[in-house]
């Protein structure tokens, strides 16, 4: 199949992310944080964005390929005149009882055959690329400084190479070392073999106490492996994506910064964390999602910076050409000032597991009645207004089916934890609201054409709506159930069990690419009704789309199967992981199930 994917993978610690082309550029690395500027960023201007690469001249082969296992990515490059091996890592392992996650990105590079002339570049960029970072020439190193940023090269690669121009023949193995803040102060071999083991053992390990069963084992792992990535350590947040502005589709303008935390998205990415096992990302995660509910006193917020903050001013990068010329660029979401009613819900469908799962102890709730009377009034305040609902409407409002379910859930969630820390008047008030929630889901209700709509007086489907299955709204067993999955399966899929989030126009006209994770709820949603072997085929459908390392990007076109959106996006492999669950479960392989799922 010829189509547009995204030529790189990602390696990355929990401080940051960085894509490696299958060219060995770093095409993207933002430092020091996920949403700090980039220092290399040529996916969003080959001009501008600065390079990072190990090249021959003239015309090459490449391959690329994760070390089984970890988040260490190899490129091998070959031509007439030789062959050679690019190992690019960012170290993390246990070191003095914590995490060892430096600014680091380390680079190997090893001859394999022949005689190999290579060319390094090493041009970083400050300020979204308004300004290449000056250079300056030590003794084993370059120092690189621009505004607030200060880099260091450190290499045995002969200095003068990185400031003359030519190529030098590859007999022994090099290394690159390149540190933010603080110099590497140690010797660079050494340091860099011993890292490489240690990050090595550590992903092997992690990957090891991961919960995954035989079926789809090797898409489940990298799929872990990749949201892992994603966390922030931190503070405990994860991020929908590590890039800004690739669009949804050629020239839609859908082109969003996604380097936040969707505390809206908090419950899938919660739930996919419980299901591998990883309790330790989930309670970290938890953590991070009680602060911000703790700390806000007015309406939450869709979505937060990785540090809670609440600002996220959009703004155009103008200067910048875009991916593969599309723009705008988008620095910042203006979705941050969006009403998202479902929020409240999500929240504590997130935090459930504190007062349910008994490895928890005292500690993590004791703000359990104060908080809960807090969120219970929020849901109570908003349960009857309209929002900019689940895809973010910026130009209108409605009563979203999607909001009210989880507001249904969310009340449940809210009853559980009231029986839990014996509050029975907590306990009533969220009775009430489970009734006026699924008062609400029924208006959306469609007799003739037995479905539920994406609105109250709309007669739009949306994807969003296999929730109701999913989440049990809908008895998965009754005939309402398979009624609605029927009409939604209908209009909305696509080729191959693709699925489309809607079709009818919204602020940017019509959708033209299809949503990864609403084709990955349709499978949960087969199994969930009992067409196992339907999720199963439309499972293995899936799995083409993603790219030669088994990551996938937001958005796929369901015309020819090209990757667009955001890459790689942490929702699409959170999708993967909990529909590999649900039919898991519906094939009778013993899984760890997510209390209310």
């Amino acid at each position: 199949m010829n189509r547009h994917t995204y030529q790189s993978g990602i390696i990355g610690n929990c401080a940051y992310i960085a894509h490696v082309q299958t060219n060995t550029n770093i095409s993207w690395l933002c430092w020091p944080a996920f949403d700090s500027t980039f220092v290399f960023g040529s996916k969003l201007d080959k001009e501008k964005g600065g390079e990072f690469s190990i090249l021959p001249d003239g015309r090459f082969q490449s391959e690329q390929r994760y070390i089984p296992n970890t988040n260490i990515l190899e490129t091998i490059i070959s031509n007439e005149e030789g062959t050679y091996k690019v190992t690019d890592f960012a170290p993390r392992f246990r070191q003095y009882d914590r995490y060892f996650k430096p600014l680091m990105l380390i680079r190997k590079v090893e001859r394999i055959s022949g005689e190999p002339r290579v060319r390094m570049r090493c041009y970083p960029v400050t300020d979204y690329g308004r300004t290449a970072q000056d250079r300056h020439r030590g003794s084993n190193h370059v120092e690189f400084t621009g505004g607030s940023d200060h880099m260091r090269l450190t290499t045995n690669v002969p200095i003068s190479h990185f400031f003359e121009p030519g190529t030098f023949v590859l007999h022994d193995t090099k290394y690159l070392i390149l540190t933010y803040g603080e110099p590497l102060e140690a010797p660079l071999e050494e340091t860099a073999e011993t890292f490489l083991r240690q990050t090595i053992n550590y992903w092997r390990t992690w990957i090891k106490h991961t919960t995954i069963p035989p079926f789809y084992q090797e898409a489940v792992i990298r799929s872990a492996l990749a949201l892992k990535l994603h966390q922030y350590e931190d503070t405990g947040a994860f991020i929908a994506a590590s890039t800004s502005s690739l669009p949804e589709s050629p020239g839609s303008g859908r082109n969003w910064d996604y380097r936040y935390c969707w505390i809206r998205d908090s419950y899938y990415v919660l739930a996919s964390l419980l299901r591998i096992g990883q309790f330790e990302e989930m309670e970290h995660y938890a953590e991070f999602i009680s602060n911000i509910s703790a700390n806000e006193e007015g309406r939450y917020q869709p979505l937060y910076s990785i540090t809670g903050r609440k600002e996220l001013i959009e703004e155009e990068l103008s200067h910048l050409s875009g991916y593969m010329d599309n723009k705008p660029v988008r620095l910042g979401n203006q979705a941050y000032e969006h009403v998202q009613n479902d929020v409240y819900g999500q929240v504590l469908l997130s935090l459930l597991p504190l007062y349910t799962d008994k490895r928890f102890v005292g500690k993590e709730k004791g703000h359990s009645s104060v908080w809960l009377d807090m969120i219970i009034g929020k849901i109570e305040q908003t349960i009857d207004e309209k929002d900019a609902g689940i895809w973010e409407f910026r130009n209108f409002a409605n009563y979203h089916c999607y909001t009210n379910l989880f507001q249904w859930a969310g009340a449940k969630a809210a009853y559980r934890i009231a029986k839990e820390i014996r509050e029975p008047k907590l306990e009533q008030r969220a009775e009430a609201l489970i009734l006026r929630a699924s008062k609400h889901i029924e208006d959306c209700y469609d007799p003739q054409r037995k479905v539920y709509t994406h609105a109250v007086g709309s007669g739009h489907l949306d994807a969003s709506t296999l929730q109701l299955i999913i989440m049990n709204y809908l008895d998965p067993a009754s005939q309402k159930a398979r009624d609605h999955l029927r009409a939604l399966e209908g209009e909305l899929r696509a080729e191959n069990g693709l699925f489309y989030r809607y079709l009818h126009a919204d602020d940017f006209g019509k959708p033209k690419s299809t949503f990864l994770i609403c084709a990955f709820w349709y499978v949960e949603a087969l199994a969930s009704v009992g067409r196992t072997q339907d999720a199963i085929e439309t499972f293995e459908n899936l799995l083409p789309y993603a790219n030669h390392l088994l990551l996938f990007s937001e958005d796929i076109d369901a015309n020819n199967g090209d990757q667009w959106g955001n890459f790689p996006q942490a929702y699409s492999h959170v999708g993967l992981i909990n529909a590999v669950n649900r039919i898991a479960v519906k094939l009778g392989t013993p899984r760890f199930l997510v209390t209310g799922s």
